[in-house]
């Protein structure tokens, strides 16, 4: 039964945090000193046709895109069986300005998403540029910190896995035909969705009772229900998890049960 989730947007954010990634890949020519390369979501196929688009007479909307730049897209998004935990494992989180209380969240699902980085370019020099900066960085794998993907506050480690590479130069015609370079690599990014988002209350007071017999625990607790020793130990009211050194924490001997 589908319940109260907690939506964090996690593909929105695999999708951000994977151009930005890219978002800063420049190239040197000879002459004109450095020139940034843009980079945009979406299919290799519409790029291709602005790329091919006529440009005699054309209108803003169909003018030939300007090269080099970069495109990407998700190309599959498929369960990872070997990153899955316990799903019963849970995750709280304070809630700012309410002591005593906390969100709880339900354990993550890991999924691959597939994602494909598509590089244009009219020469080589361009295109190597840009696909010579970018293979040094993964090896195979670039790990990037991820805010809020499994709970509000919570820090998230996501690999980007590069998996293949390849290119495509299908250049034939005369030599007033435009000429496009495509460099293709293919990334995994582990990406982890997690839902199920509810209100928890903080443990302030840990009673603890001891019993010398435990072969016969059950007798001495009809004898003594609170153990022949007991400890209690009590966290201040206003201290919020996570504890630390300036928390008070009291731990209390022998404490009066009644």
């Amino acid at each position: 039964m589908l319940g109260p989730y907690f939506y964090n947007q996690t593909l929105k954010k695999a999708v951000a945090v994977f151009g930005t990634v890219f978002n800063n890949m420049r190239i040197v020519r000879q002459g004109t000193g450095e020139t940034r390369v843009p980079i945009a979501y979406g299919p290799r196929k519409k790029f291709l046709a602005r790329i091919d688009a006529d440009t005699d007479a054309a209108t803003d909307a169909s003018i030939a895109i300007k090269l080099p730049r970069m495109s990407f897209e998700i190309t599959s998004i498929e369960f990872d069986t070997d990153s899955k935990l316990n799903k019963f494992n849970k995750r709280c989180f304070p809630i700012p300005g309410e002591a005593g209380k906390t969100q709880v969240v339900n354990q993550s699902v890991p999924y691959n998403v597939g994602m494909q980085l598509n590089i244009y370019a009219k020469n080589q020099d361009d295109v190597l540029q840009i696909y010579e900066q970018i293979l040094p960085t993964f090896s195979p794998e670039y790990t990037v910190a991820v805010k809020d993907m499994e709970g509000p506050g919570s820090v998230t480690d996501v690999p980007i896995v590069l998996n293949s590479t390849s290119f495509q130069d299908d250049y034939e015609g005369d030599f007033i035909t435009r000429r496009t370079l495509i460099y293709s690599l293919d990334f995994t990014m582990k990406v982890r969705f997690a839902g199920g988002v509810t209100e928890g209350k903080v443990i302030r007071v840990v009673d603890t009772f001891f019993y010398s017999d435990t072969d016969n625990a059950e007798a001495l607790k009809l004898e003594n229900p609170y153990g022949e020793e007991n400890v209690r130990i009590t966290v201040g009211e206003n201290d919020e998890p996570p504890l630390d050194d300036t928390d008070t924490i009291t731990t209390t001997f022998g404490f009066d049960h009644g």
